[in-house]
C-alpha cells in the first residue's frame, strides 16, 4: 500500500454508522412523545368548543340540545360546531362525555 490512500477504514465507519443509529432511536422516541401530547391537547381544545357550543345553543334556544346533532351544522339546524366532535358527545341532558376513539376513561387524559 502507499503511504498517501488516503480514505476512511472500516472501523471509523462502523463508528459512524453506530452514532447515526443512536440519534435515529433517539430522535423517533422523542416524535413519539410529541404526538400522544398533540392528541391530547387536541381532545381538550374540542372539549372546550363542545362545552362553549352546549352553552351558545342554552343561551340561543332556552334550553339544553339533547344530543350532537343538535349543535352541529347540518339538518336543518343553525348549528354551534362546524364538524362533529371526534372525542366528544352530547348526552340527552345536554351534558359532553368523552367517547373517542381509544377512549378508556372519562377525559383526554386517558387517550
Amino acid at each position: 500500500m502507499k503511504k498517501n490512500d488516503e480514505g476512511f477504514t472500516l472501523i471509523e465507519l462502523l463508528i459512524v454508522i453506530v452514532i447515526l443509529g443512536i440519534l435515529a432511536a433517539v430522535v423517533v422516541f422523542a416524535v413519539g412523545g410529541i404526538t400522544q401530547d398533540a392528541e391530547q391537547n387536541a381532545c381538550k381544545a374540542e372539549e372546550r368548543a363542545v362545552e362553549t357550543a352546549i352553552e351558545a345553543y342554552r343561551a340561543d334556544r332556552g334550553s339544553y340540545p339533547t344530543g350532537t346533532a343538535d349543535i352541529v351544522d347540518g339538518g336543518g339546524n343553525d348549528g354551534f360546531l362546524r364538524d362533529t366532535p371526534e372525542y366528544w358527545t352530547v348526552g340527552a341532558s345536554g351534558a359532553a362525555s368523552f367517547s373517542g376513539p381509544g377512549a378508556t376513561g372519562t377525559d383526554c387524559d386517558s387517550l
